[in-house]
């Protein structure tokens, strides 16, 4: 006999249904005659998994002021995309005997001096209004993004040149940069959204800036730098996607500023020309007629605000969740 056999005492032989035997083979069965322990838990996960999808709509549905801001925004939208959907009237031809006619049921919004439905003329306005302000947005949001990624991740001369370039773009205002580049590219919706997206790209690239200098520290973008990994690879997989939440919600505030900021030129007359409907075009169509018709200017403007404070609380929303610096 050995060691072993002297050690180890003799192993019980237990009957296949043994209650004894199940007990120890399977853990898990409840003695009572209930669920199992690992089914509700596996019920537990699915309901923590189902409030963690709902978090966010929950969060959003006890904010009454974040729900209107969305609804008004979906709803600009809405006219931006499918404007037919929402008035019959045509915003370029008027009927001569409806000319400067209040607000009514017929016409919501009143109209022109030329008997134009101006309802159907914000409507069919905020196609070109809301497209201009995408591409500045997105000019704004591309080179500010590509400029402070740069400063933040090359450093040394890099980084000081791009920065005293940016200082510099911030020392002037952003309309005066806006008409100047304005003067060079030529009148137009689209050069009016280049030039205002081009007047933001310092604020794009301060933020860009600081978050990359923050992000690039990190331990795993360390090691993927000591590891042989290609500068320019590590940016894309590491540093630009967790870099990019405060510069989405910095866009998001720039959105309604960008409003603002092309209505304002359109009010000036660098935006499309007439008969053309934008926004600002259409405050400044009304200024003559304020003491006969203050709807030409009160309702365009009405929608302009809207549009600028929706952005804006939604742009708050979005900086408690990711966070701007």
């Amino acid at each position: 006999m050995t060691v072993e056999n002297v050690l180890t005492p003799p192993s019980r032989a237990l009957e296949p249904h043994d209650p004894f035997l199940e007990a120890i083979v399977d853990p898990d069965a409840d003695p009572a005659g209930g669920p199992r322990p690992s089914a509700l838990g596996e019920e537990r996960a699915d309901a923590a998994t189902r409030r963690s999808a709902l978090g966010p709509v929950v969060a959003v549905l006890k904010q009454p002021t974040l729900v209107l801001s969305i609804l008004v925004l979906a709803v600009v939208t809405l006219w931006a995309l499918v404007p037919a959907w929402f008035t019959a009237w045509d915003p370029i031809v008027g009927v001569a005997q409806d000319r400067l006619l209040p607000p009514s049921a017929e016409h919501i919004f009143g109209t022109d001096n030329l008997g134009r439905d101006l309802y159907a003329r914000v409507v069919y306005g905020s196609s070109t209004s809301l497209a201009a302000t995408t591409v500045a947005v997105i000019v704004g949001l591309a080179v500010g993004s590509l400029f402070g990624l740069l400063a933040g991740f090359l450093r040394g001369f890099v980084d000081d040149a791009i920065m005293r370039f940016m200082d510099v773009l911030l020392a002037i205002p952003s309309l005066l940069l806006s008409l100047a580049l304005i003067t060079a590219l030529g009148f137009g919706t689209l050069n009016v959204a280049i030039a205002v997206g081009l007047a933001s790209v310092a604020s794009f690239s301060r933020v860009m800036r600081a978050e990359v200098l923050q992000i690039a520290t990190a331990v795993y973008v360390e090691a993927a730098r000591v590891s042989g990994v290609r500068w320019y690879t590590v940016l894309r997989r590491h540093v630009l996607p967790n870099a990019s939440g405060p510069v989405i919600a910095l866009a998001a505030l720039e959105f309604g500023v960008m409003v603002l900021a092309i209505s304002s030129l359109s009010f000036l007359g660098f935006g499309a020309p007439p008969p053309t409907p934008e926004w600002g075009s259409l405050v400044a169509g009304g200024r003559d007629y304020l003491a006969v018709a203050w709807w030409l200017t009160t309702f365009p403007g009405l929608v302009i605000v809207a549009v600028v404070l929706s952005a804006n609380r939604i742009s708050r929303a979005l900086e408690r969740n990711g966070g701007i610096r």
